[in-house]
């Protein structure tokens, strides 16, 4: 099965690509990231994810940068939510259905995300924006009916010490690791 692997950074991806490489899935890393505050900090973060492509033998899609569509359309109304709550819930919904969407224009027959690596996401907010992306590119794609959509692969890629494969992984290749989700409400004081 061809899997778009939605990548929050490569550090996180680093686990999760090989895993669905064992599973025998060809695998692409779609880095669609437009919650990151800053385009430097989107560009670091953009590099770990090329390098680990690089590495690991695995085409990097880069997403368009457009925070300031991230703020009106995520954030806006937000700002103040604790992590883990609406604004983070809403975070992935945009960044997943960008995800599906595109997986569905290039012929991809499911697509997943790295967020669920980390011990910071809580994985069932991640699969309901997941589910909710697939149906919605379906919807887009066969006018009102989700038979064309890529399907979500609910993967808790927590399991199987995935978090500290990330951890050793991306410590090996060298790649930056970043302390906080990206957006400036996350951002560490």
């Amino acid at each position: 099965m061809r899997v778009l692997l939605h990548a929050c950074c490569g550090p996180c991806a680093s686990a999760c690509e090989p895993r669905l490489k064992e599973e025998g899935h060809t695998v692409a890393l779609f880095f669609s990231n437009c919650n990151i505050d800053t385009r430097e900090e989107f560009e670091r973060r953009l590099d770990a994810a090329r390098r680990l492509g690089e590495a690991d033998g695995v085409e990097v899609v880069a997403d368009e940068y457009d925070h300031a569509d991230w703020l009106e359309k995520v954030a806006a109304g937000f700002e103040n939510e604790p992590e883990k709550g609406a604004r983070c819930a809403r975070c992935f919904r945009y960044s997943l259905s960008r995800a599906a969407a595109w997986a569905a224009a290039h012929g991809f027959d499911a697509f997943t995300t790295s967020l669920t690596v980390s011990p910071h996401k809580v994985s069932p907010m991640v699969f309901a924006a997941g589910e909710d992306a697939a149906w919605s590119a379906g919807a887009k794609d066969c006018g009102g009916s989700a038979a064309a959509a890529p399907e979500f692969l609910k993967i808790d890629f927590k399991k199987r010490d995935g978090f500290l494969l990330s951890l050793k992984r991306s410590a090996e290749l060298g790649l930056y690791r970043q302390s906080y989700c990206g957006c400036e409400f996350s951002r560490p004081l």
